[in-house]
């Protein structure tokens, strides 16, 4: 009888042990579900404690760099100083004593896990999480860019440079999960076992309150309804407190701007993250008033709508149990700060001013239109947005001051076949729902089939 396939899922950050997640649940409930176990190699990996029976097997910590090490030299040097070589080398060793007891790797990230699954000697596959070939190219052909070093970013003929295709084409590696249609094609131009079966990080998106369908005259009714923008600051504090700050300025710009319609603004706020810190920033501005209790109860009764009524909810990641969320009022406009109902924010929303990574890939993702006002980082530079913007193509628009959002919020919303769009455009960068099932399904089947 043959052996039960062993699975040990190494992942290199927060957003990749996510997307990993969404894999190794599927994988559970399959028919011929391996033994699974998790290494995340950056940070403490605490998503992969959302699901039963898969242990971490070995060390993991918290850098001070938080993973960012490829953008800031000093931050590699902070890692050092606190034991990431030791970590590393330590993390190896488990994963070498994994692959001789007969395991399989997956990788998920990029060339990190990759590598250490290549070193392992075991057979393994690999989710792409970290490049596109719309870094480069569209549809359309090469991406202008403005500098020399920019034009030399594809050199090699694809985002993925030589020394990463290598690893994705050994006999080891079993499968390449690409992020989307485009960059698949391009590596499988070099023959690489590359399968385009879509993005995890557009699953388990489905909202927990389905809205209200529009009866009568819709038109009207449409033009009545308030105008719902969500508020991504991004989840690395000190950052999203800095990022918080740009947003809050565009916000009551618009404020000002759409004086004769009623505004709804969803703050979309990670667990780690301070509420108090954020309405701080919205207070101190001295137009923003909290909503109490029953002064809440009476907005809803006026027609706010369902929009202020997120459910409450337990979050999946055990994190520290998220704060109550606060409203508050300016006018025209309603702003919740909610750490629940993440889902709700992006299905409900009609723009996004997003200062975040992922959370700004899957709201494109749903077809819809963020606005980008780069900071100071250490993440979410304007080196990093005008990348992301390249990733996502006219579903992104990057202003350079808060004072911009109105503006292209106003020419989005005078412009609906710009929109429809932008709809068909998220949704072919980032795939359709179901990816992680797919993936597990595909993974099973090479594996098992080794001898």
């Amino acid at each position: 009888m043959k052996a039960r396939l062993k699975l040990l899922c190494l992942s290199n950050g927060h957003g990749e042990d996510a997307i990993a997640v969404r894999i190794l649940r599927q994988l559970q409930t399959h028919p011929h579900a391996p033994e699974l176990a998790a290494l995340p190699l950056v940070g403490e990996g605490k998503a992969y404690t959302e699901l039963p029976n898969i242990p971490i097997i070995g060390p993991v910590k918290q850098m001070p760099s938080g993973g960012f090490i490829y953008m800031d030299g000093r931050e590699f040097l902070r890692d050092v100083n606190s034991g990431l070589l030791q970590l590393v080398q330590t993390q190896f060793k488990i994963v070498r004593a994994w692959a001789k007891d007969g395991g399989a790797i997956l990788a998920v990230g990029d060339i990190v896990p990759l590598l250490f699954a290549w070193l392992s000697g075991a057979p393994y596959v690999f989710v792409g999480t970290a490049k596109s070939e719309y870094y480069l190219r569209d549809e359309n052909g090469p991406l202008p860019r403005s500098s020399w070093v920019q034009r030399w970013e594809g050199w090699s003929g694809s985002v993925y440079l030589p020394w990463e295709r290598w690893l994705m084409s050994r006999k080891r590696c079993q499968a390449v999960f690409p992020r989307d249609a485009l960059t698949t094609k391009i590596l499988q131009r070099f023959r690489i076992p590359a399968y385009n079966l879509g993005n995890p990080m557009i699953d388990d998106l489905q909202p927990e309150n389905a809205p209200d369908f529009y009866t009568g005259n819709w038109e009207l009714k449409e033009k009545q309804r308030s105008l719902i923008i969500t508020l991504l600051p991004g989840s690395r504090a000190p950052e999203a407190y800095a990022n918080w700050e740009l947003i809050v300025r565009a916000v009551t710009g618009l404020v000002a701007a759409f004086s004769d319609r009623n505004l709804v603004f969803l703050g979309a706020i990670a667990p780690n993250l301070s509420l108090e810190a954020l309405s701080a920033t919205l207070e101190s501005c001295g137009s923003w008033r909290n909503v109490k209790g029953g002064e809440q109860g009476e907005r809803k009764s006026r027609g706010q709508g369902s929009i202020l009524r997120l459910p409450v909810s337990t979050p999946k990641l055990p994190v520290s149990p998220p704060q109550i969320p606060i409203s508050f009022t300016n006018r025209n406009a309603s702003l919740i700060l909610t750490q629940q109902s993440f889902n709700d924010c992006l299905n409900q929303a009609d723009f996004a001013i997003a200062m975040a990574g992922t959370a700004t890939e899957q709201f494109v993702g749903l077809g819809k239109p963020a606005i980008a006002i780069p900071g100071n980082g250490p993440q979410f530079t304007p080196a990093f947005a005008e990348a992301q913007s390249r990733l996502l193509g006219p579903s992104l628009i990057l202003v350079k001051h808060p004072a911009e959002v109105v503006g292209a919020i106003q020419s989005l919303l005078g412009d609906p076949d710009r929109l429809q769009s932008i709809a068909t455009n998220g949704k072919r960068r980032m795939g359709s729902p179901g990816a992680s099932r797919r993936i597990s399904n595909c993974l099973i089947e090479k594996l098992s089939a080794l001898d």
